[in-house]
């Protein structure tokens, strides 16, 4: 018999709020990588270092064994759904400003949160719909739908990019809720970055030479095709800093999504708003625009609303249960 999941709010908020320091590095890097080398060489480059540091981890856990599994498929659709995910937020990345892409990203919490009922059977209270429902309005603000093509940085079509990949990295954590049940948080990174390997590789096969971003003008594309390059002396650092970043995220984010709800833990991804403004910031000199700071206003106060109501809900739930042993 399969055992429910774990409900541990406090380790759960903890271990997302690191991961989403840690991914805010890792968009950094990422972006400024992306002049010089192709999306699938970081990402196989990354995850080779990385998968190194999850295998540590899963010695520390418990060993080899806890590789094992039941569901190979559920953790392939997992892996494949991340990798997707990846996919498209750096290919809009690269050519968007940090903040913006994260803020449209963003949608990702509050789709979790709404799928957690159907996917989970997880309860959620008019309050805190009401909050996510606000939040959402906060994303639709910073995509700016009333300006024209004239007005925006980018292509409609790029803006698009993150929202798909906020619905694919929704499913992936929600998994991650499913599969956490009966698998450590090492081994559902291990899994991860090993789909991650696979893809890489297999996109280096086909377009490893670069020869399908000839006479292409699109940086987005060319960010995709170019050519593998060897890194210079000075880039290696870049390079294994994202191998330990993905380490550190692939955890942190597997342990909290398998620790606590999911409806608790989403809304506090959105630390990585504020994080992407200062680094956008101090690294590469870009402020959001003022429909961006209005939404990311928005999903912050609508991420500590629904904190506040879960934090009233577990005093009422701890008050129940003193009462009821007298």
């Amino acid at each position: 018999m399969t055992p429910p999941p774990q409900n541990r709010a406090g380790w759960g908020i903890a271990f997302i709020m690191a991961g989403m320091v840690a991914i805010s590095v890792n968009d950094v890097l990422i972006k400024q990588l992306s002049g010089a080398y192709p999306l699938h060489q970081m990402v196989f480059t990354r995850s080779a270092i990385g998968i190194v540091f999850s295998l540590m981890l899963v010695q520390w856990e418990g060993g080899w064994q806890i590789l094992k599994t039941r569901r190979p498929g559920l953790h392939i659709l997992r892996g494949a759904l991340l990798v997707i995910a990846n996919l498209t937020y750096f290919t809009a990345l690269a050519v968007m400003p940090l903040a913006d892409a994260t803020a449209l990203f963003f949608a990702a919490p509050l789709i979790i949160t709404l799928l957690s009922i159907p996917m989970l059977g997880e309860k959620v209270g008019p309050m805190r719909m009401s909050a996510v429902a606000i939040g959402f309005a906060g994303v639709v603000i910073m995509q700016r739908p009333w300006a024209g093509s004239d007005a925006l940085e980018v292509d409609r079509l790029i803006l698009l990019l993150p929202l798909l990949a906020a619905l694919t990295y929704a499913i992936n954590q929600l998994l991650t809720r499913k599969l956490g049940v009966e698998s450590k948080a090492s081994a559902l990174a291990v899994y991860v970055q090993g789909m991650f390997l696979v893809s890489s590789l297999a996109f280096w096969l086909v377009a490893g030479d670069g020869r399908f971003a000839e006479g292409v003008e699109n940086p987005s594309l060319v960010f995709l095709l170019r050519a593998w390059v060897w890194p210079t002396a000075d880039d290696w650092i870049f390079f294994i800093g994202l191998g330990l970043n993905s380490a550190i995220v692939g955890y942190c984010l597997s342990q909290a999504y398998r620790m606590a709800d999911a409806a608790t833990v989403a809304p506090f991804e959105y630390v990585g708003l504020p994080l992407a403004v200062l680094w956008g910031w101090v690294v590469f000199a870009e402020l959001p625009v003022w429909e961006v700071w209005l939404g990311i206003v928005l999903i912050v106060g609508s991420g500590l609303f629904v904190f506040l109501r879960e934090q009233q809900k577990a005093r009422r739930v701890a008050r129940g249960q003193v009462n009821r042993r007298f």
